[in-house]
């Protein structure tokens, strides 16, 4: 995934390499948590579980050996392209020291990340609180 603009200085200058390395290099093109490979398209069902081509199995969300779907469940199965990208684990993009990245698809990094979203959507919602409290009345929620 793309830096934004206004956090690219946050990162150090070689990150790209630094980023290829981790997800190519040690985690030679699949996600570090869960297994599913880099660039392609795999089958994955709405409770995680997804076919894994290389071994002809079906894998949970830590990539161990899942149990097959119904014809139920596989109704609801999906294809998704996977794409890897570099996770910071203290979510400090400063600290790219190499035991603080991981490779984590986009599925692995947004659980990850559930946690440090939350609290940085709650300090958005109350600074806005306090601006709506200072400038302009009590604060909407639309």
């Amino acid at each position: 995934m793309p830096i934004r603009r206004e956090l690219r200085w946050f990162y150090p200058i070689d990150w790209p390499q630094i980023s290829r390395e981790i997800r190519f290099g040690r985690a030679r093109g699949r996600c570090e948590s869960c297994g599913r490979p880099h660039g392609q398209l795999v089958i994955q069902l709405d409770d995680g579980r997804w076919f894994d081509e290389a071994a002809r199995c079906w894998r949970d969300d830590a990539g161990r050996p899942a149990a097959w779907p119904d014809i139920v469940e596989f109704t609801a199965a999906v294809k998704r392209r996977i794409v890897l990208g570099t996770a910071h684990l203290d979510h400090d993009p400063q600290n790219s020291a190499v035991r603080n990245l991981r490779a984590l698809c986009q599925r692995c990094h947004l659980r990850h990340d559930r946690d440090e979203h939350r609290r940085r959507r709650r300090l958005t919602w109350l600074r806005r609180r306090a601006l709506g409290d200072l400038f302009l009345g009590p604060y909407r929620l639309w």
